[in-house]
C-alpha cells in the first residue's frame, strides 16, 4: 500500500515538472517568435552594423578577442549555440557554492540576449535565447558572432560596444589597446554596474585578475605576461 502511494506521489511530481517545463518552453518560444516577427534577425543585425561606432573584428586586438573568449566562453569555437558541458559545470559549481556563482550561457546566447531579450524575465528569456542562438549560429560564422557580441555589450557609463568603451574609458581606439587595457575591458560586461572602471576601479581590477587567470589557464598568454600586469 505504501509503495503504491509513493509511486503515485512520484508520478504526480514528475507530471508537475513535465507540465511546468513544457509551459516554460512554450512561453519562451512564443517570446522568440514574437521578437522575430517585430524585427527579423537580418534587419536587427543590419541596424547594429550601421552604427558609426561599429568595429569590425579585424580592428580588435588579438589580446582583446582572446580575453573575451577565454573569460566568457572558452569553448566558443568548438560548440554550437549552447554548450552542455558548460551548463553542467555551472550547475555543479552553483550547487557546491550554494549561490549563482557561474552561468552557462555561450557568447551566442549572450548576443541573442543583447539583441532581443534584455527586458524579459530570466527563466523565459533563457529559453528564448536558446532558440535565437540556434538561428544565429545557422546564419553567421563564429567570427561574425564574436564581432557582433563585442559591439552590443554594455560597458557601463552609457557605453555600448567596445569602441564607445575604449574611447570613453581609455581615450583610444580599440585597435590601440594593449594587454592591460584589453583584459580590463573584457571583464566589464559581466556586471557593468560593478566593474565599470570609473565607478569601482578596485572591483574592475579584481575582475581583470580573473580574466588574466583564465587566459593563462586556457593558454592564451603565459604566466609571465600576466605577471607584468599590475592591477
Amino acid at each position: 500500500m505504501k509503495l503504491k502511494i509513493i509511486k503515485r506521489v512520484l508520478l504526480f511530481f514528475f507530471l508537475i515538472i513535465f507540465l511546468g517545463g513544457s509551459t516554460i518552453i512554450g512561453i519562451g518560444y512564443s517570446i522568440y517568435t514574437k521578437a522575430l516577427k517585430e524585427t527579423p534577425l537580418t534587419m536587427k543585425i543590419e541596424q547594429i552594423q550601421s552604427d558609426e561606432n561599429y568595429t569590425k573584428i579585424e580592428d580588435l586586438p588579438k589580446y582583446y578577442k582572446d580575453a573575451v573568449v577565454s573569460v566568457e566562453d572558452r569553448r566558443f569555437y568548438d560548440h554550437g549555440a549552447i554548450d552542455i558541458r558548460s551548463i553542467l559545470r555551472a550547475i555543479v559549481t552553483n550547487i557546491r557554492k550554494m549561490e549563482l556563482a557561474e552561468g552557462g550561457s555561450t557568447i551566442t546566447q549572450q548576443l541573442a540576449k543583447n539583441l532581443y531579450f534584455i527586458e524579459e524575465k530570466a527563466v523565459f528569456r533563457k529559453v528564448a535565447e536558446i532558440f535565437m542562438a540556434h538561428l544565429i549560429e545557422q546564419n553567421y560564422s563564429k567570427d561574425e558572432i564574436l564581432e557582433l557580441y563585442t559591439n552590443t555589450c554594455y560597458f557601463g557609463d552609457g557605453y555600448y560596444g567596445i569602441k564607445e568603451a575604449s574611447l570613453g574609458y581609455l581615450q583610444k581606439l580599440p585597435s590601440e589597446m594593449n594587454l592591460d587595457e584589453s583584459t580590463l575591458l573584457a571583464g566589464v560586461p559581466n556586471a557593468p554596474s560593478a566593474y565599470a572602471p570609473s565607478k569601482n576601479p578596485e572591483l574592475a581590477r579584481e575582475r581583470q585578475e580573473h580574466v588574466l587567470e583564465s587566459m593563462v589557464t586556457n593558454h592564451y598568454i603565459s604566466q609571465e605576461e600576466a605577471d607584468q600586469i599590475t592591477p
